[in-house]
Protein backbone atom coordinates (compact mmCIF):
# COMPACT_ATOMS: atom_id res chain seq x y z
CA UNK A 1 0.00 0.00 0.00
CA UNK A 2 1.42 3.33 -1.04
CA UNK A 3 1.60 6.11 1.23
CA UNK A 4 -0.18 9.51 -0.08
CA UNK A 5 1.82 12.37 -0.40
CA UNK A 6 1.07 15.02 1.78
CA UNK A 7 0.94 18.03 -0.86
CA UNK A 8 3.95 20.62 -0.26
CA UNK A 9 3.57 23.79 0.75
CA UNK A 10 4.84 27.07 -0.92
CA UNK A 11 7.15 29.37 1.20
CA UNK A 12 6.24 32.60 1.92
CA UNK A 13 9.18 33.62 -0.35
CA UNK A 14 8.34 31.74 -3.70
CA UNK A 15 4.55 33.12 -2.31
CA UNK A 16 5.41 36.87 -2.66
CA UNK A 17 7.25 35.72 -6.04
CA UNK A 18 10.96 34.77 -4.68
CA UNK A 19 13.01 37.93 -6.21
CA UNK A 20 14.02 41.11 -4.40
CA UNK A 21 10.70 42.36 -3.40
CA UNK A 22 10.48 39.02 -1.51
CA UNK A 23 13.94 39.75 0.32
CA UNK A 24 12.70 42.79 0.99
CA UNK A 25 9.41 42.36 2.46
CA UNK A 26 10.94 39.10 4.66
CA UNK A 27 13.97 41.39 6.10
CA UNK A 28 16.73 39.47 3.98
CA UNK A 29 17.82 42.37 2.72
CA UNK A 30 17.94 44.16 5.98
CA UNK A 31 19.44 47.84 4.56
CA UNK A 32 16.72 47.82 1.77
CA UNK A 33 13.90 46.98 4.00
CA UNK A 34 14.99 49.66 6.85
CA UNK A 35 15.33 52.33 3.81
CA UNK A 36 11.52 52.06 2.94
CA UNK A 37 10.17 52.07 6.21
CA UNK A 38 12.43 54.84 6.77
CA UNK A 39 11.60 56.84 3.74
CA UNK A 40 7.50 56.15 4.13
CA UNK A 41 7.55 57.03 7.45
CA UNK A 42 9.26 60.55 7.24
CA UNK A 43 6.69 61.16 3.98
CA UNK A 44 3.69 60.38 6.13
CA UNK A 45 4.78 62.18 8.75
CA UNK A 46 5.44 64.86 6.46
CA UNK A 47 1.97 65.24 4.70
CA UNK A 48 -0.15 63.86 7.29
CA UNK A 49 1.51 65.29 10.99
CA UNK A 50 3.47 68.32 9.49
CA UNK A 51 0.56 69.07 7.08
CA UNK A 52 2.79 69.41 4.12
CA UNK A 53 0.98 69.69 0.33
CA UNK A 54 1.60 66.52 -2.12
CA UNK A 55 2.14 68.93 -5.31
CA UNK A 56 4.40 71.32 -3.41
CA UNK A 57 6.47 68.53 -2.10
CA UNK A 58 6.61 66.75 -5.08
CA UNK A 59 7.45 70.03 -7.06
CA UNK A 60 10.12 70.92 -4.80
CA UNK A 61 11.57 67.87 -4.99
CA UNK A 62 11.83 67.70 -8.89
CA UNK A 63 13.01 71.85 -8.52
CA UNK A 64 15.98 70.57 -6.47
CA UNK A 65 16.72 67.51 -8.76
CA UNK A 66 16.49 69.66 -11.90
CA UNK A 67 18.99 72.49 -10.05
CA UNK A 68 21.54 69.70 -8.98
CA UNK A 69 21.63 68.52 -12.43
CA UNK A 70 22.06 71.74 -14.22
CA UNK A 71 25.05 72.74 -12.25
CA UNK A 72 26.84 69.22 -12.14
CA UNK A 73 26.37 69.41 -16.07
CA UNK A 74 27.50 73.53 -16.26
CA UNK A 75 30.57 72.84 -13.55
CA UNK A 76 31.35 69.73 -15.81
CA UNK A 77 31.51 71.53 -19.25
CA UNK A 78 34.05 73.98 -16.93
CA UNK A 79 36.11 71.72 -15.83
CA UNK A 80 36.63 68.85 -17.88
CA UNK A 81 34.36 66.39 -16.12
CA UNK A 82 31.92 63.39 -17.16
CA UNK A 83 28.27 65.01 -17.56
CA UNK A 84 25.85 63.14 -14.85
CA UNK A 85 25.10 59.69 -15.65
CA UNK A 86 21.12 59.89 -16.66
CA UNK A 87 19.85 56.68 -17.32
CA UNK A 88 17.23 55.96 -21.03
CA UNK A 89 14.24 57.96 -20.45
CA UNK A 90 12.62 56.59 -22.75
CA UNK A 91 9.50 54.43 -22.24
CA UNK A 92 9.35 51.42 -24.97
CA UNK A 93 6.08 50.21 -26.39
CA UNK A 94 6.85 46.72 -25.09
CA UNK A 95 6.72 48.24 -21.26
CA UNK A 96 2.92 50.37 -22.35
CA UNK A 97 2.11 47.03 -24.12
CA UNK A 98 2.51 44.97 -20.49
CA UNK A 99 1.01 47.57 -18.29
CA UNK A 100 -2.21 47.95 -20.55
CA UNK A 101 -2.50 44.16 -20.48
CA UNK A 102 -2.52 44.15 -16.74
CA UNK A 103 -5.11 46.90 -16.95
CA UNK A 104 -7.29 44.71 -19.34
CA UNK A 105 -6.86 41.45 -16.72
CA UNK A 106 -8.28 43.50 -14.11
CA UNK A 107 -11.15 45.35 -16.07
CA UNK A 108 -12.28 42.47 -17.42
CA UNK A 109 -12.35 40.54 -14.14
CA UNK A 110 -14.47 43.79 -12.68
CA UNK A 111 -16.42 43.61 -15.93
CA UNK A 112 -17.35 40.05 -15.31
CA UNK A 113 -18.07 40.27 -11.71
CA UNK A 114 -20.54 43.19 -12.45
CA UNK A 115 -22.10 41.11 -15.18
CA UNK A 116 -22.86 38.13 -12.69
CA UNK A 117 -24.55 40.10 -10.66
CA UNK A 118 -26.46 42.16 -13.04
CA UNK A 119 -27.11 39.57 -15.28
CA UNK A 120 -26.79 36.09 -13.85
CA UNK A 121 -28.43 37.63 -10.39
CA UNK A 122 -26.02 35.37 -8.24
CA UNK A 123 -26.70 36.75 -4.96
CA UNK A 124 -24.19 34.71 -3.42
CA UNK A 125 -21.66 37.35 -5.05
CA UNK A 126 -23.52 40.20 -4.67
CA UNK A 127 -23.61 40.12 -0.87
CA UNK A 128 -19.75 39.44 -0.91
CA UNK A 129 -19.11 42.35 -3.05
CA UNK A 130 -21.81 44.36 -1.32
CA UNK A 131 -19.79 43.70 2.43
CA UNK A 132 -16.28 44.17 0.75
CA UNK A 133 -17.32 47.54 -0.05
CA UNK A 134 -19.38 48.32 3.40
CA UNK A 135 -15.80 47.42 4.47
CA UNK A 136 -14.16 49.81 2.27
CA UNK A 137 -16.18 52.15 3.03
CA UNK A 138 -16.32 52.18 7.38
CA UNK A 139 -12.05 51.82 6.91
CA UNK A 140 -12.30 55.25 4.47
CA UNK A 141 -14.29 57.02 7.32
CA UNK A 142 -12.15 55.76 9.59
CA UNK A 143 -8.61 56.96 7.81
CA UNK A 144 -7.69 58.92 5.21
CA UNK A 145 -5.77 57.29 1.49
CA UNK A 146 -2.30 58.59 2.64
CA UNK A 147 -2.50 56.82 6.30
CA UNK A 148 -4.19 53.57 4.60
CA UNK A 149 -1.40 53.28 2.44
CA UNK A 150 0.94 53.94 4.91
CA UNK A 151 -0.77 50.89 7.30
CA UNK A 152 -0.57 48.88 4.19
CA UNK A 153 3.35 48.98 4.01
CA UNK A 154 3.70 48.90 7.71
CA UNK A 155 1.57 45.64 7.08
CA UNK A 156 3.62 44.54 4.22
CA UNK A 157 7.05 44.80 6.16
CA UNK A 158 5.19 42.61 9.45
CA UNK A 159 2.52 40.56 8.54
CA UNK A 160 4.71 38.31 5.78
CA UNK A 161 7.78 37.38 8.59
CA UNK A 162 4.96 36.48 11.11
CA UNK A 163 3.17 33.99 8.88
CA UNK A 164 6.54 32.66 7.66
CA UNK A 165 7.65 32.17 11.20
CA UNK A 166 4.13 31.01 12.64
CA UNK A 167 2.74 29.81 9.42
CA UNK A 168 1.92 25.97 11.11
CA UNK A 169 -0.04 27.43 13.88
CA UNK A 170 -1.88 30.36 11.61
CA UNK A 171 -3.29 27.53 9.00
CA UNK A 172 -4.84 25.83 11.95
CA UNK A 173 -6.51 28.89 13.01
CA UNK A 174 -7.50 29.83 9.93
CA UNK A 175 -8.98 26.58 8.39
CA UNK A 176 -10.92 26.67 11.98
CA UNK A 177 -12.14 30.38 11.28
CA UNK A 178 -12.86 29.43 8.02
CA UNK A 179 -15.03 26.80 8.60
CA UNK A 180 -17.34 28.66 11.42
CA UNK A 181 -17.46 31.69 8.45
CA UNK A 182 -18.66 29.04 6.11
CA UNK A 183 -21.39 27.53 8.48
CA UNK A 184 -22.37 31.19 9.25
CA UNK A 185 -22.60 32.37 5.99
CA UNK A 186 -24.50 29.45 4.71
CA UNK A 187 -27.21 29.94 7.59
CA UNK A 188 -27.62 33.45 6.08
CA UNK A 189 -27.68 32.79 2.92
CA UNK A 190 -30.67 29.88 3.01
CA UNK A 191 -32.40 32.86 5.00
CA UNK A 192 -32.42 35.12 3.07
CA UNK A 193 -33.55 32.79 -0.31
CA UNK A 194 -36.59 31.19 2.27
CA UNK A 195 -37.49 35.29 2.34
CA UNK A 196 -37.36 34.92 -1.95
CA UNK A 197 -40.86 34.16 -3.39
CA UNK A 198 -39.29 32.39 -6.39
CA UNK A 199 -42.61 29.47 -6.62
CA UNK A 200 -45.35 32.74 -6.57
CA UNK A 201 -43.56 34.05 -9.91
CA UNK A 202 -42.94 30.86 -11.10
CA UNK A 203 -47.03 30.79 -10.76
CA UNK A 204 -47.62 33.96 -12.42
CA UNK A 205 -45.45 33.10 -15.68
CA UNK A 206 -47.43 29.90 -15.51
CA UNK A 207 -51.27 31.37 -15.29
Amino acid sequence: MVDSIPPRRISVHQFLGGGSVADVLLWKKWCASVTVLIASTTLWLLFECAGYNLLSFVANVLFLLVAILFFWAKSASLLNRPLPPLPDLDISEETIVKIASVIQVYANIALSIARDIAIGRNLKLFLQVAFGLWVASIIGSLCNFLTLVYVGILLSFSAPVLYDKYQHHIDEKLSVTHKIVQTQYRKIDDSILKKIPFSSNKEKKIQ
